[in-house]
C-alpha cells in the first residue's frame, strides 16, 4: 500500500486504499490558512491579467524590497523562489554528496531532495511528550555532518521551541561550521512567534526558509523565499532556473505581505479553535502535542498505531494526515489541521463517537 508522502490528496489516499471517495469530505490533512486568501487578491485578480502577457521579473525586485521592509533584513540577503519545495531543491543541489541530519520528525521533502543529490542522510530524533532537543548527542551529530535541516515550528508536531533552544542551535553549527537550514514556513501562525531570518545577517552558515503559500492560502501560485548571506545565496541561485516566479506570483505576494490584517486576524482566530480542540482532546481522553500553529498531532492512547482510527474517521469524510513516513513517529500519531469552526465541529463529533463505540 503506497500512501501519498504528502497532505492535500485525498483523491491518492482514497485510491491506495481502495475506498470509494465520500460525496462530502473535509481534508484535515492540508496546513493552509483556513480563511483562504486574502480578499484582495481577489480584489486585484483582474487587474494582474495584463501581466500574463510579459516576461515577470527575473530579480522580483519589488517583491524583495516588500520582504526586506517587512522582515528586517537586507535585500541582498533573500532569494525568492517557486514555492519552499523549489528552495529546498535548490539546497539539496547546493550539498550534493554531503552528510546531512534532519532533525525528526520533519518535512519529508528534506530527505526525498536530499536523497535525489546523493547525500547520506541521518536523523536526530525528538520524542513527546516533550519533544526536546539533545543537545548532548545533537552537538556529536552536528559535528559529524554537512548540513542539518531544522523544521520550527515543527511540522507535523507543531512546537515551537524558546529563542535560547534556537540561538544554541545556530552557534552549534557556526561553530562547526555546519550549514543550518531552519524551515520557518509555519512560524506566522504562533501567537507568539520565534523567527531567526534577521540572525541570517551574522551567520554565513544560516539560511532561513520562508512560505508564503501557507497563511496566504496560495499554494496554487507557489511562493516562498530564503534568507541568508548573499555570497551563499548566490551559490543556491545557480542552479535555479530563470523567471522561475511567475508574474502574478509576484504581484499576489507583494499584495500579501502587505495586508497586516489577514495575517492578524487568522493568528487570533487559530489561537481560540486550536484551544477549544485541545480543550476537547483532554476531556475526551485523546493525547495531543503542544502545537503553537496551525496543525497538531493527535492519538487516541488506547492504540499503539493509529490506522483503526485514521480508517474509522476516512470512513466519515474526514481525511487526517497519516504519519508512517515520519521517523520517530510511523504511525503512531496522526495529523490534523485547524479548519473552520464547524469543520473542526465535525472532527469532534467523530471523535466522541469513536469514542463511544470503542
Amino acid at each position: 500500500m503506497q500512501l501519498p508522502a504528502h497532505g492535500s490528496n485525498p483523491d491518492h489516499l482514497f485510491r491506495a486504499l481502495g475506498m470509494d471517495k465520500p460525496a462530502e469530505m473535509v481534508d484535515f490533512s492540508v496546513n493552509i490558512n483556513p480563511l483562504g486568501a486574502p480578499a484582495s487578491i481577489k480584489h486585484h485578480w483582474q487587474s494582474w491579467l495584463g501581466d500574463i502577457e510579459d516576461y515577470p521579473d527575473p530579480s522580483a525586485v519589488e517583491l524583495k524590497q516588500t520582504i526586506a521592509a517587512h522582515e528586517g533584513v537586507a535585500e541582498s540577503h533573500l532569494l525568492p523562489g517557486n514555492g519552499a519545495s523549489e528552495l529546498i531543491t535548490l539546497i539539496a543541489r547546493y550539498i550534493h554528496g554531503k552528510k546531512v541530519l534532519i532533525i525528526h520528525p520533519a518535512f519529508s521533502e528534506y530527505a526525498s531532495a536530499c536523497r535525489n543529490e546523493n547525500c547520506s542522510i541521518f536523523y536526530h530524533v525528538v520524542h513527546p511528550p516533550n519533544w526536546q532537543l539533545e543537545k548532548a548527542a545533537l552537538q556529536q551529530e552536528i559535528d559529524a555532518v554537512d548540513a542539518v535541516f531544522f523544521c520550527h515550528p515543527n511540522n507535523p508536531a507543531g512546537v515551537q521551541y524558546d529563542r535560547s533552544t534556537i540561538n544554541w542551535l545556530i552557534d552549534a553549527c557556526r561553530q562547526s561550521k555546519t550549514l543550518l537550514v531552519i524551515d520557518e514556513a509555519f512560524y506566522d501562525f504562533a501567537s507568539n512567534p520565534v523567527t531567526s531570518i534577521q540572525q541570517t545577517g551574522r551567520s554565513p552558515y544560516l539560511l532561513v526558509l520562508r512560505s508564503l503559500t501557507k497563511m496566504y492560502s496560495i499554494a496554487g501560485l507557489r511562493l516562498g523565499f530564503l534568507a541568508g548571506q548573499p555570497e551563499l545565496l548566490s551559490k543556491i541561485k545557480k542552479t535555479q532556473p530563470h523567471w522561475s516566479l511567475n508574474a502574478i506570483a509576484l504581484e499576489a505576494g507583494t499584495l500579501c505581505l502587505n495586508d497586516r490584517r489577514h495575517s492578524t486576524r487568522t493568528r487570533t482566530y487559530i489561537k481560540a479553535e486550536r484551544m477549544r480542540l485541545f480543550s476537547f482532546f483532554r476531556e475526551n481522553g485523546f493525547l495531543h502535542s503542544p502545537s503553537a500553529v496551525n496543525f497538531y498531532l493527535i492519538r487516541d492512547p488506547a492504540l499503539d498505531d493509529q490506522q483503526e482510527l485514521f480508517m474509522y474517521l476516512l470512513r466519515k469524510g474526514l481525511v487526517l494526515r497519516h504519519t508512517y513516513n515520519f521517523p520517530g513517529l510511523e504511525g503512531t500519531w496522526l495529523r490534523a489541521a485547524v479548519k473552520k469552526e464547524g469543520e473542526n465541529n465535525l472532527l469532534m463529533e467523530a471523535l466522541s463517537e469513536w469514542k463511544q463505540e470503542n
